[in-house]
């Protein structure tokens, strides 16, 4: 694993934070994308893991591209436009798709400022804790730009329309709590409790049986896209499913017998 991207395991729960604070965390940065790209992969691949937290190093969660690339047309931005097409779609847009499709649950724990494409980076986890130092911005036009990594079907999601078209017309920035009474955050701590907030509520979520987390994931990302008659269709064979499972029958067994349940993921 990269130094770009610090991979951490304690049990079931996976800590990845993003380790470039001298330029505040590029989304951009093509190593920062492999290592993400890689760790993704990793997480998936491991019915071990159920829950995962990402962060990032420094003051700021991402601050997003990188300036100075743009501006040298470097990395990701040089050549032509069609050039710079494909490099989106083969560089940040799979890390888009990755990090949300992951089947255990994903947290964002927004230490700093997540602009541009840090912000949609932190839209694409299902759940997102702020500290009271989080600014997060929907700021692709102040510099020419609209969002090339997925904002645009993110950002509405998780705050409404009404309120994505401000952030993105606008490109203003938006403070801790204005994030957490427009819904975008489910929370707000202070900075130095941040993390073990995220690791708390982690754990509660890894405390659950596996392979159901998973399931109930699914379902979640399916309703956003299908209809409720194939989502119940869906539902149905899930269900019949965990019915059948050691961890189920665990789980009712230890409701009667008035003690915590052990799951095993199976």
């Amino acid at each position: 694993m990269s130094d770009a991207v610090l991979f951490e395991r304690d049990g079931a729960i996976v800590t990845l934070t993003l380790n470039k604070p001298q330029t505040r965390n590029p989304t951009t940065d093509p190593e920062i994308l492999g290592a993400l790209n890689d760790a993704f992969a990793c997480i998936a691949a491991d019915t071990g893991i159920s829950c995962m937290i990402l962060t990032g190093a420094g003051k700021a969660f991402s601050a997003g591209g990188n300036l100075k690339h743009m501006r040298d047309r470097e990395g990701g931005f040089g050549g032509n436009a069609a050039d710079v097409s494909d490099k989106y779609r083969q560089g940040i847009q799979r890390t888009t798709l990755a990090l949300y499709n992951l089947e255990v649950p994903t947290i964002a724990a927004v230490n700093g400022p997540a602009y541009g494409a840090g912000c949609d980076m932190a839209c694409a986890c299902d759940i997102r804790v702020a500290s009271d130092d989080a600014v997060f911005a929907e700021n692709f036009v102040k510099i020419g730009l609209i969002s090339g990594d997925g904002g645009g079907w993110l950002l509405p999601r998780a705050v409404g329309l009404s309120r994505a078209c401000e952030m993105t017309f606008t490109g203003d920035p938006m403070d801790a709590a204005t994030a957490l009474a427009c819904g975008l955050v489910s929370r707000v701590v202070p900075n130095d409790s941040l993390m073990e907030t995220a690791r708390q509520l982690a754990a509660r979520i890894a405390s659950n049986p596996p392979r159901q987390l998973r399931m109930a994931k699914r379902l979640l990302r399916e309703g956003q896209v299908t209809r409720l008659d194939s989502l119940l269709e869906l539902a149905a064979a899930l269900q019949g499913a965990c019915h059948h499972t050691q961890d189920h029958e665990e789980a009712v067994r230890a409701f009667f017998d008035k003690r915590p349940p052990k799951f095993t993921g199976e």
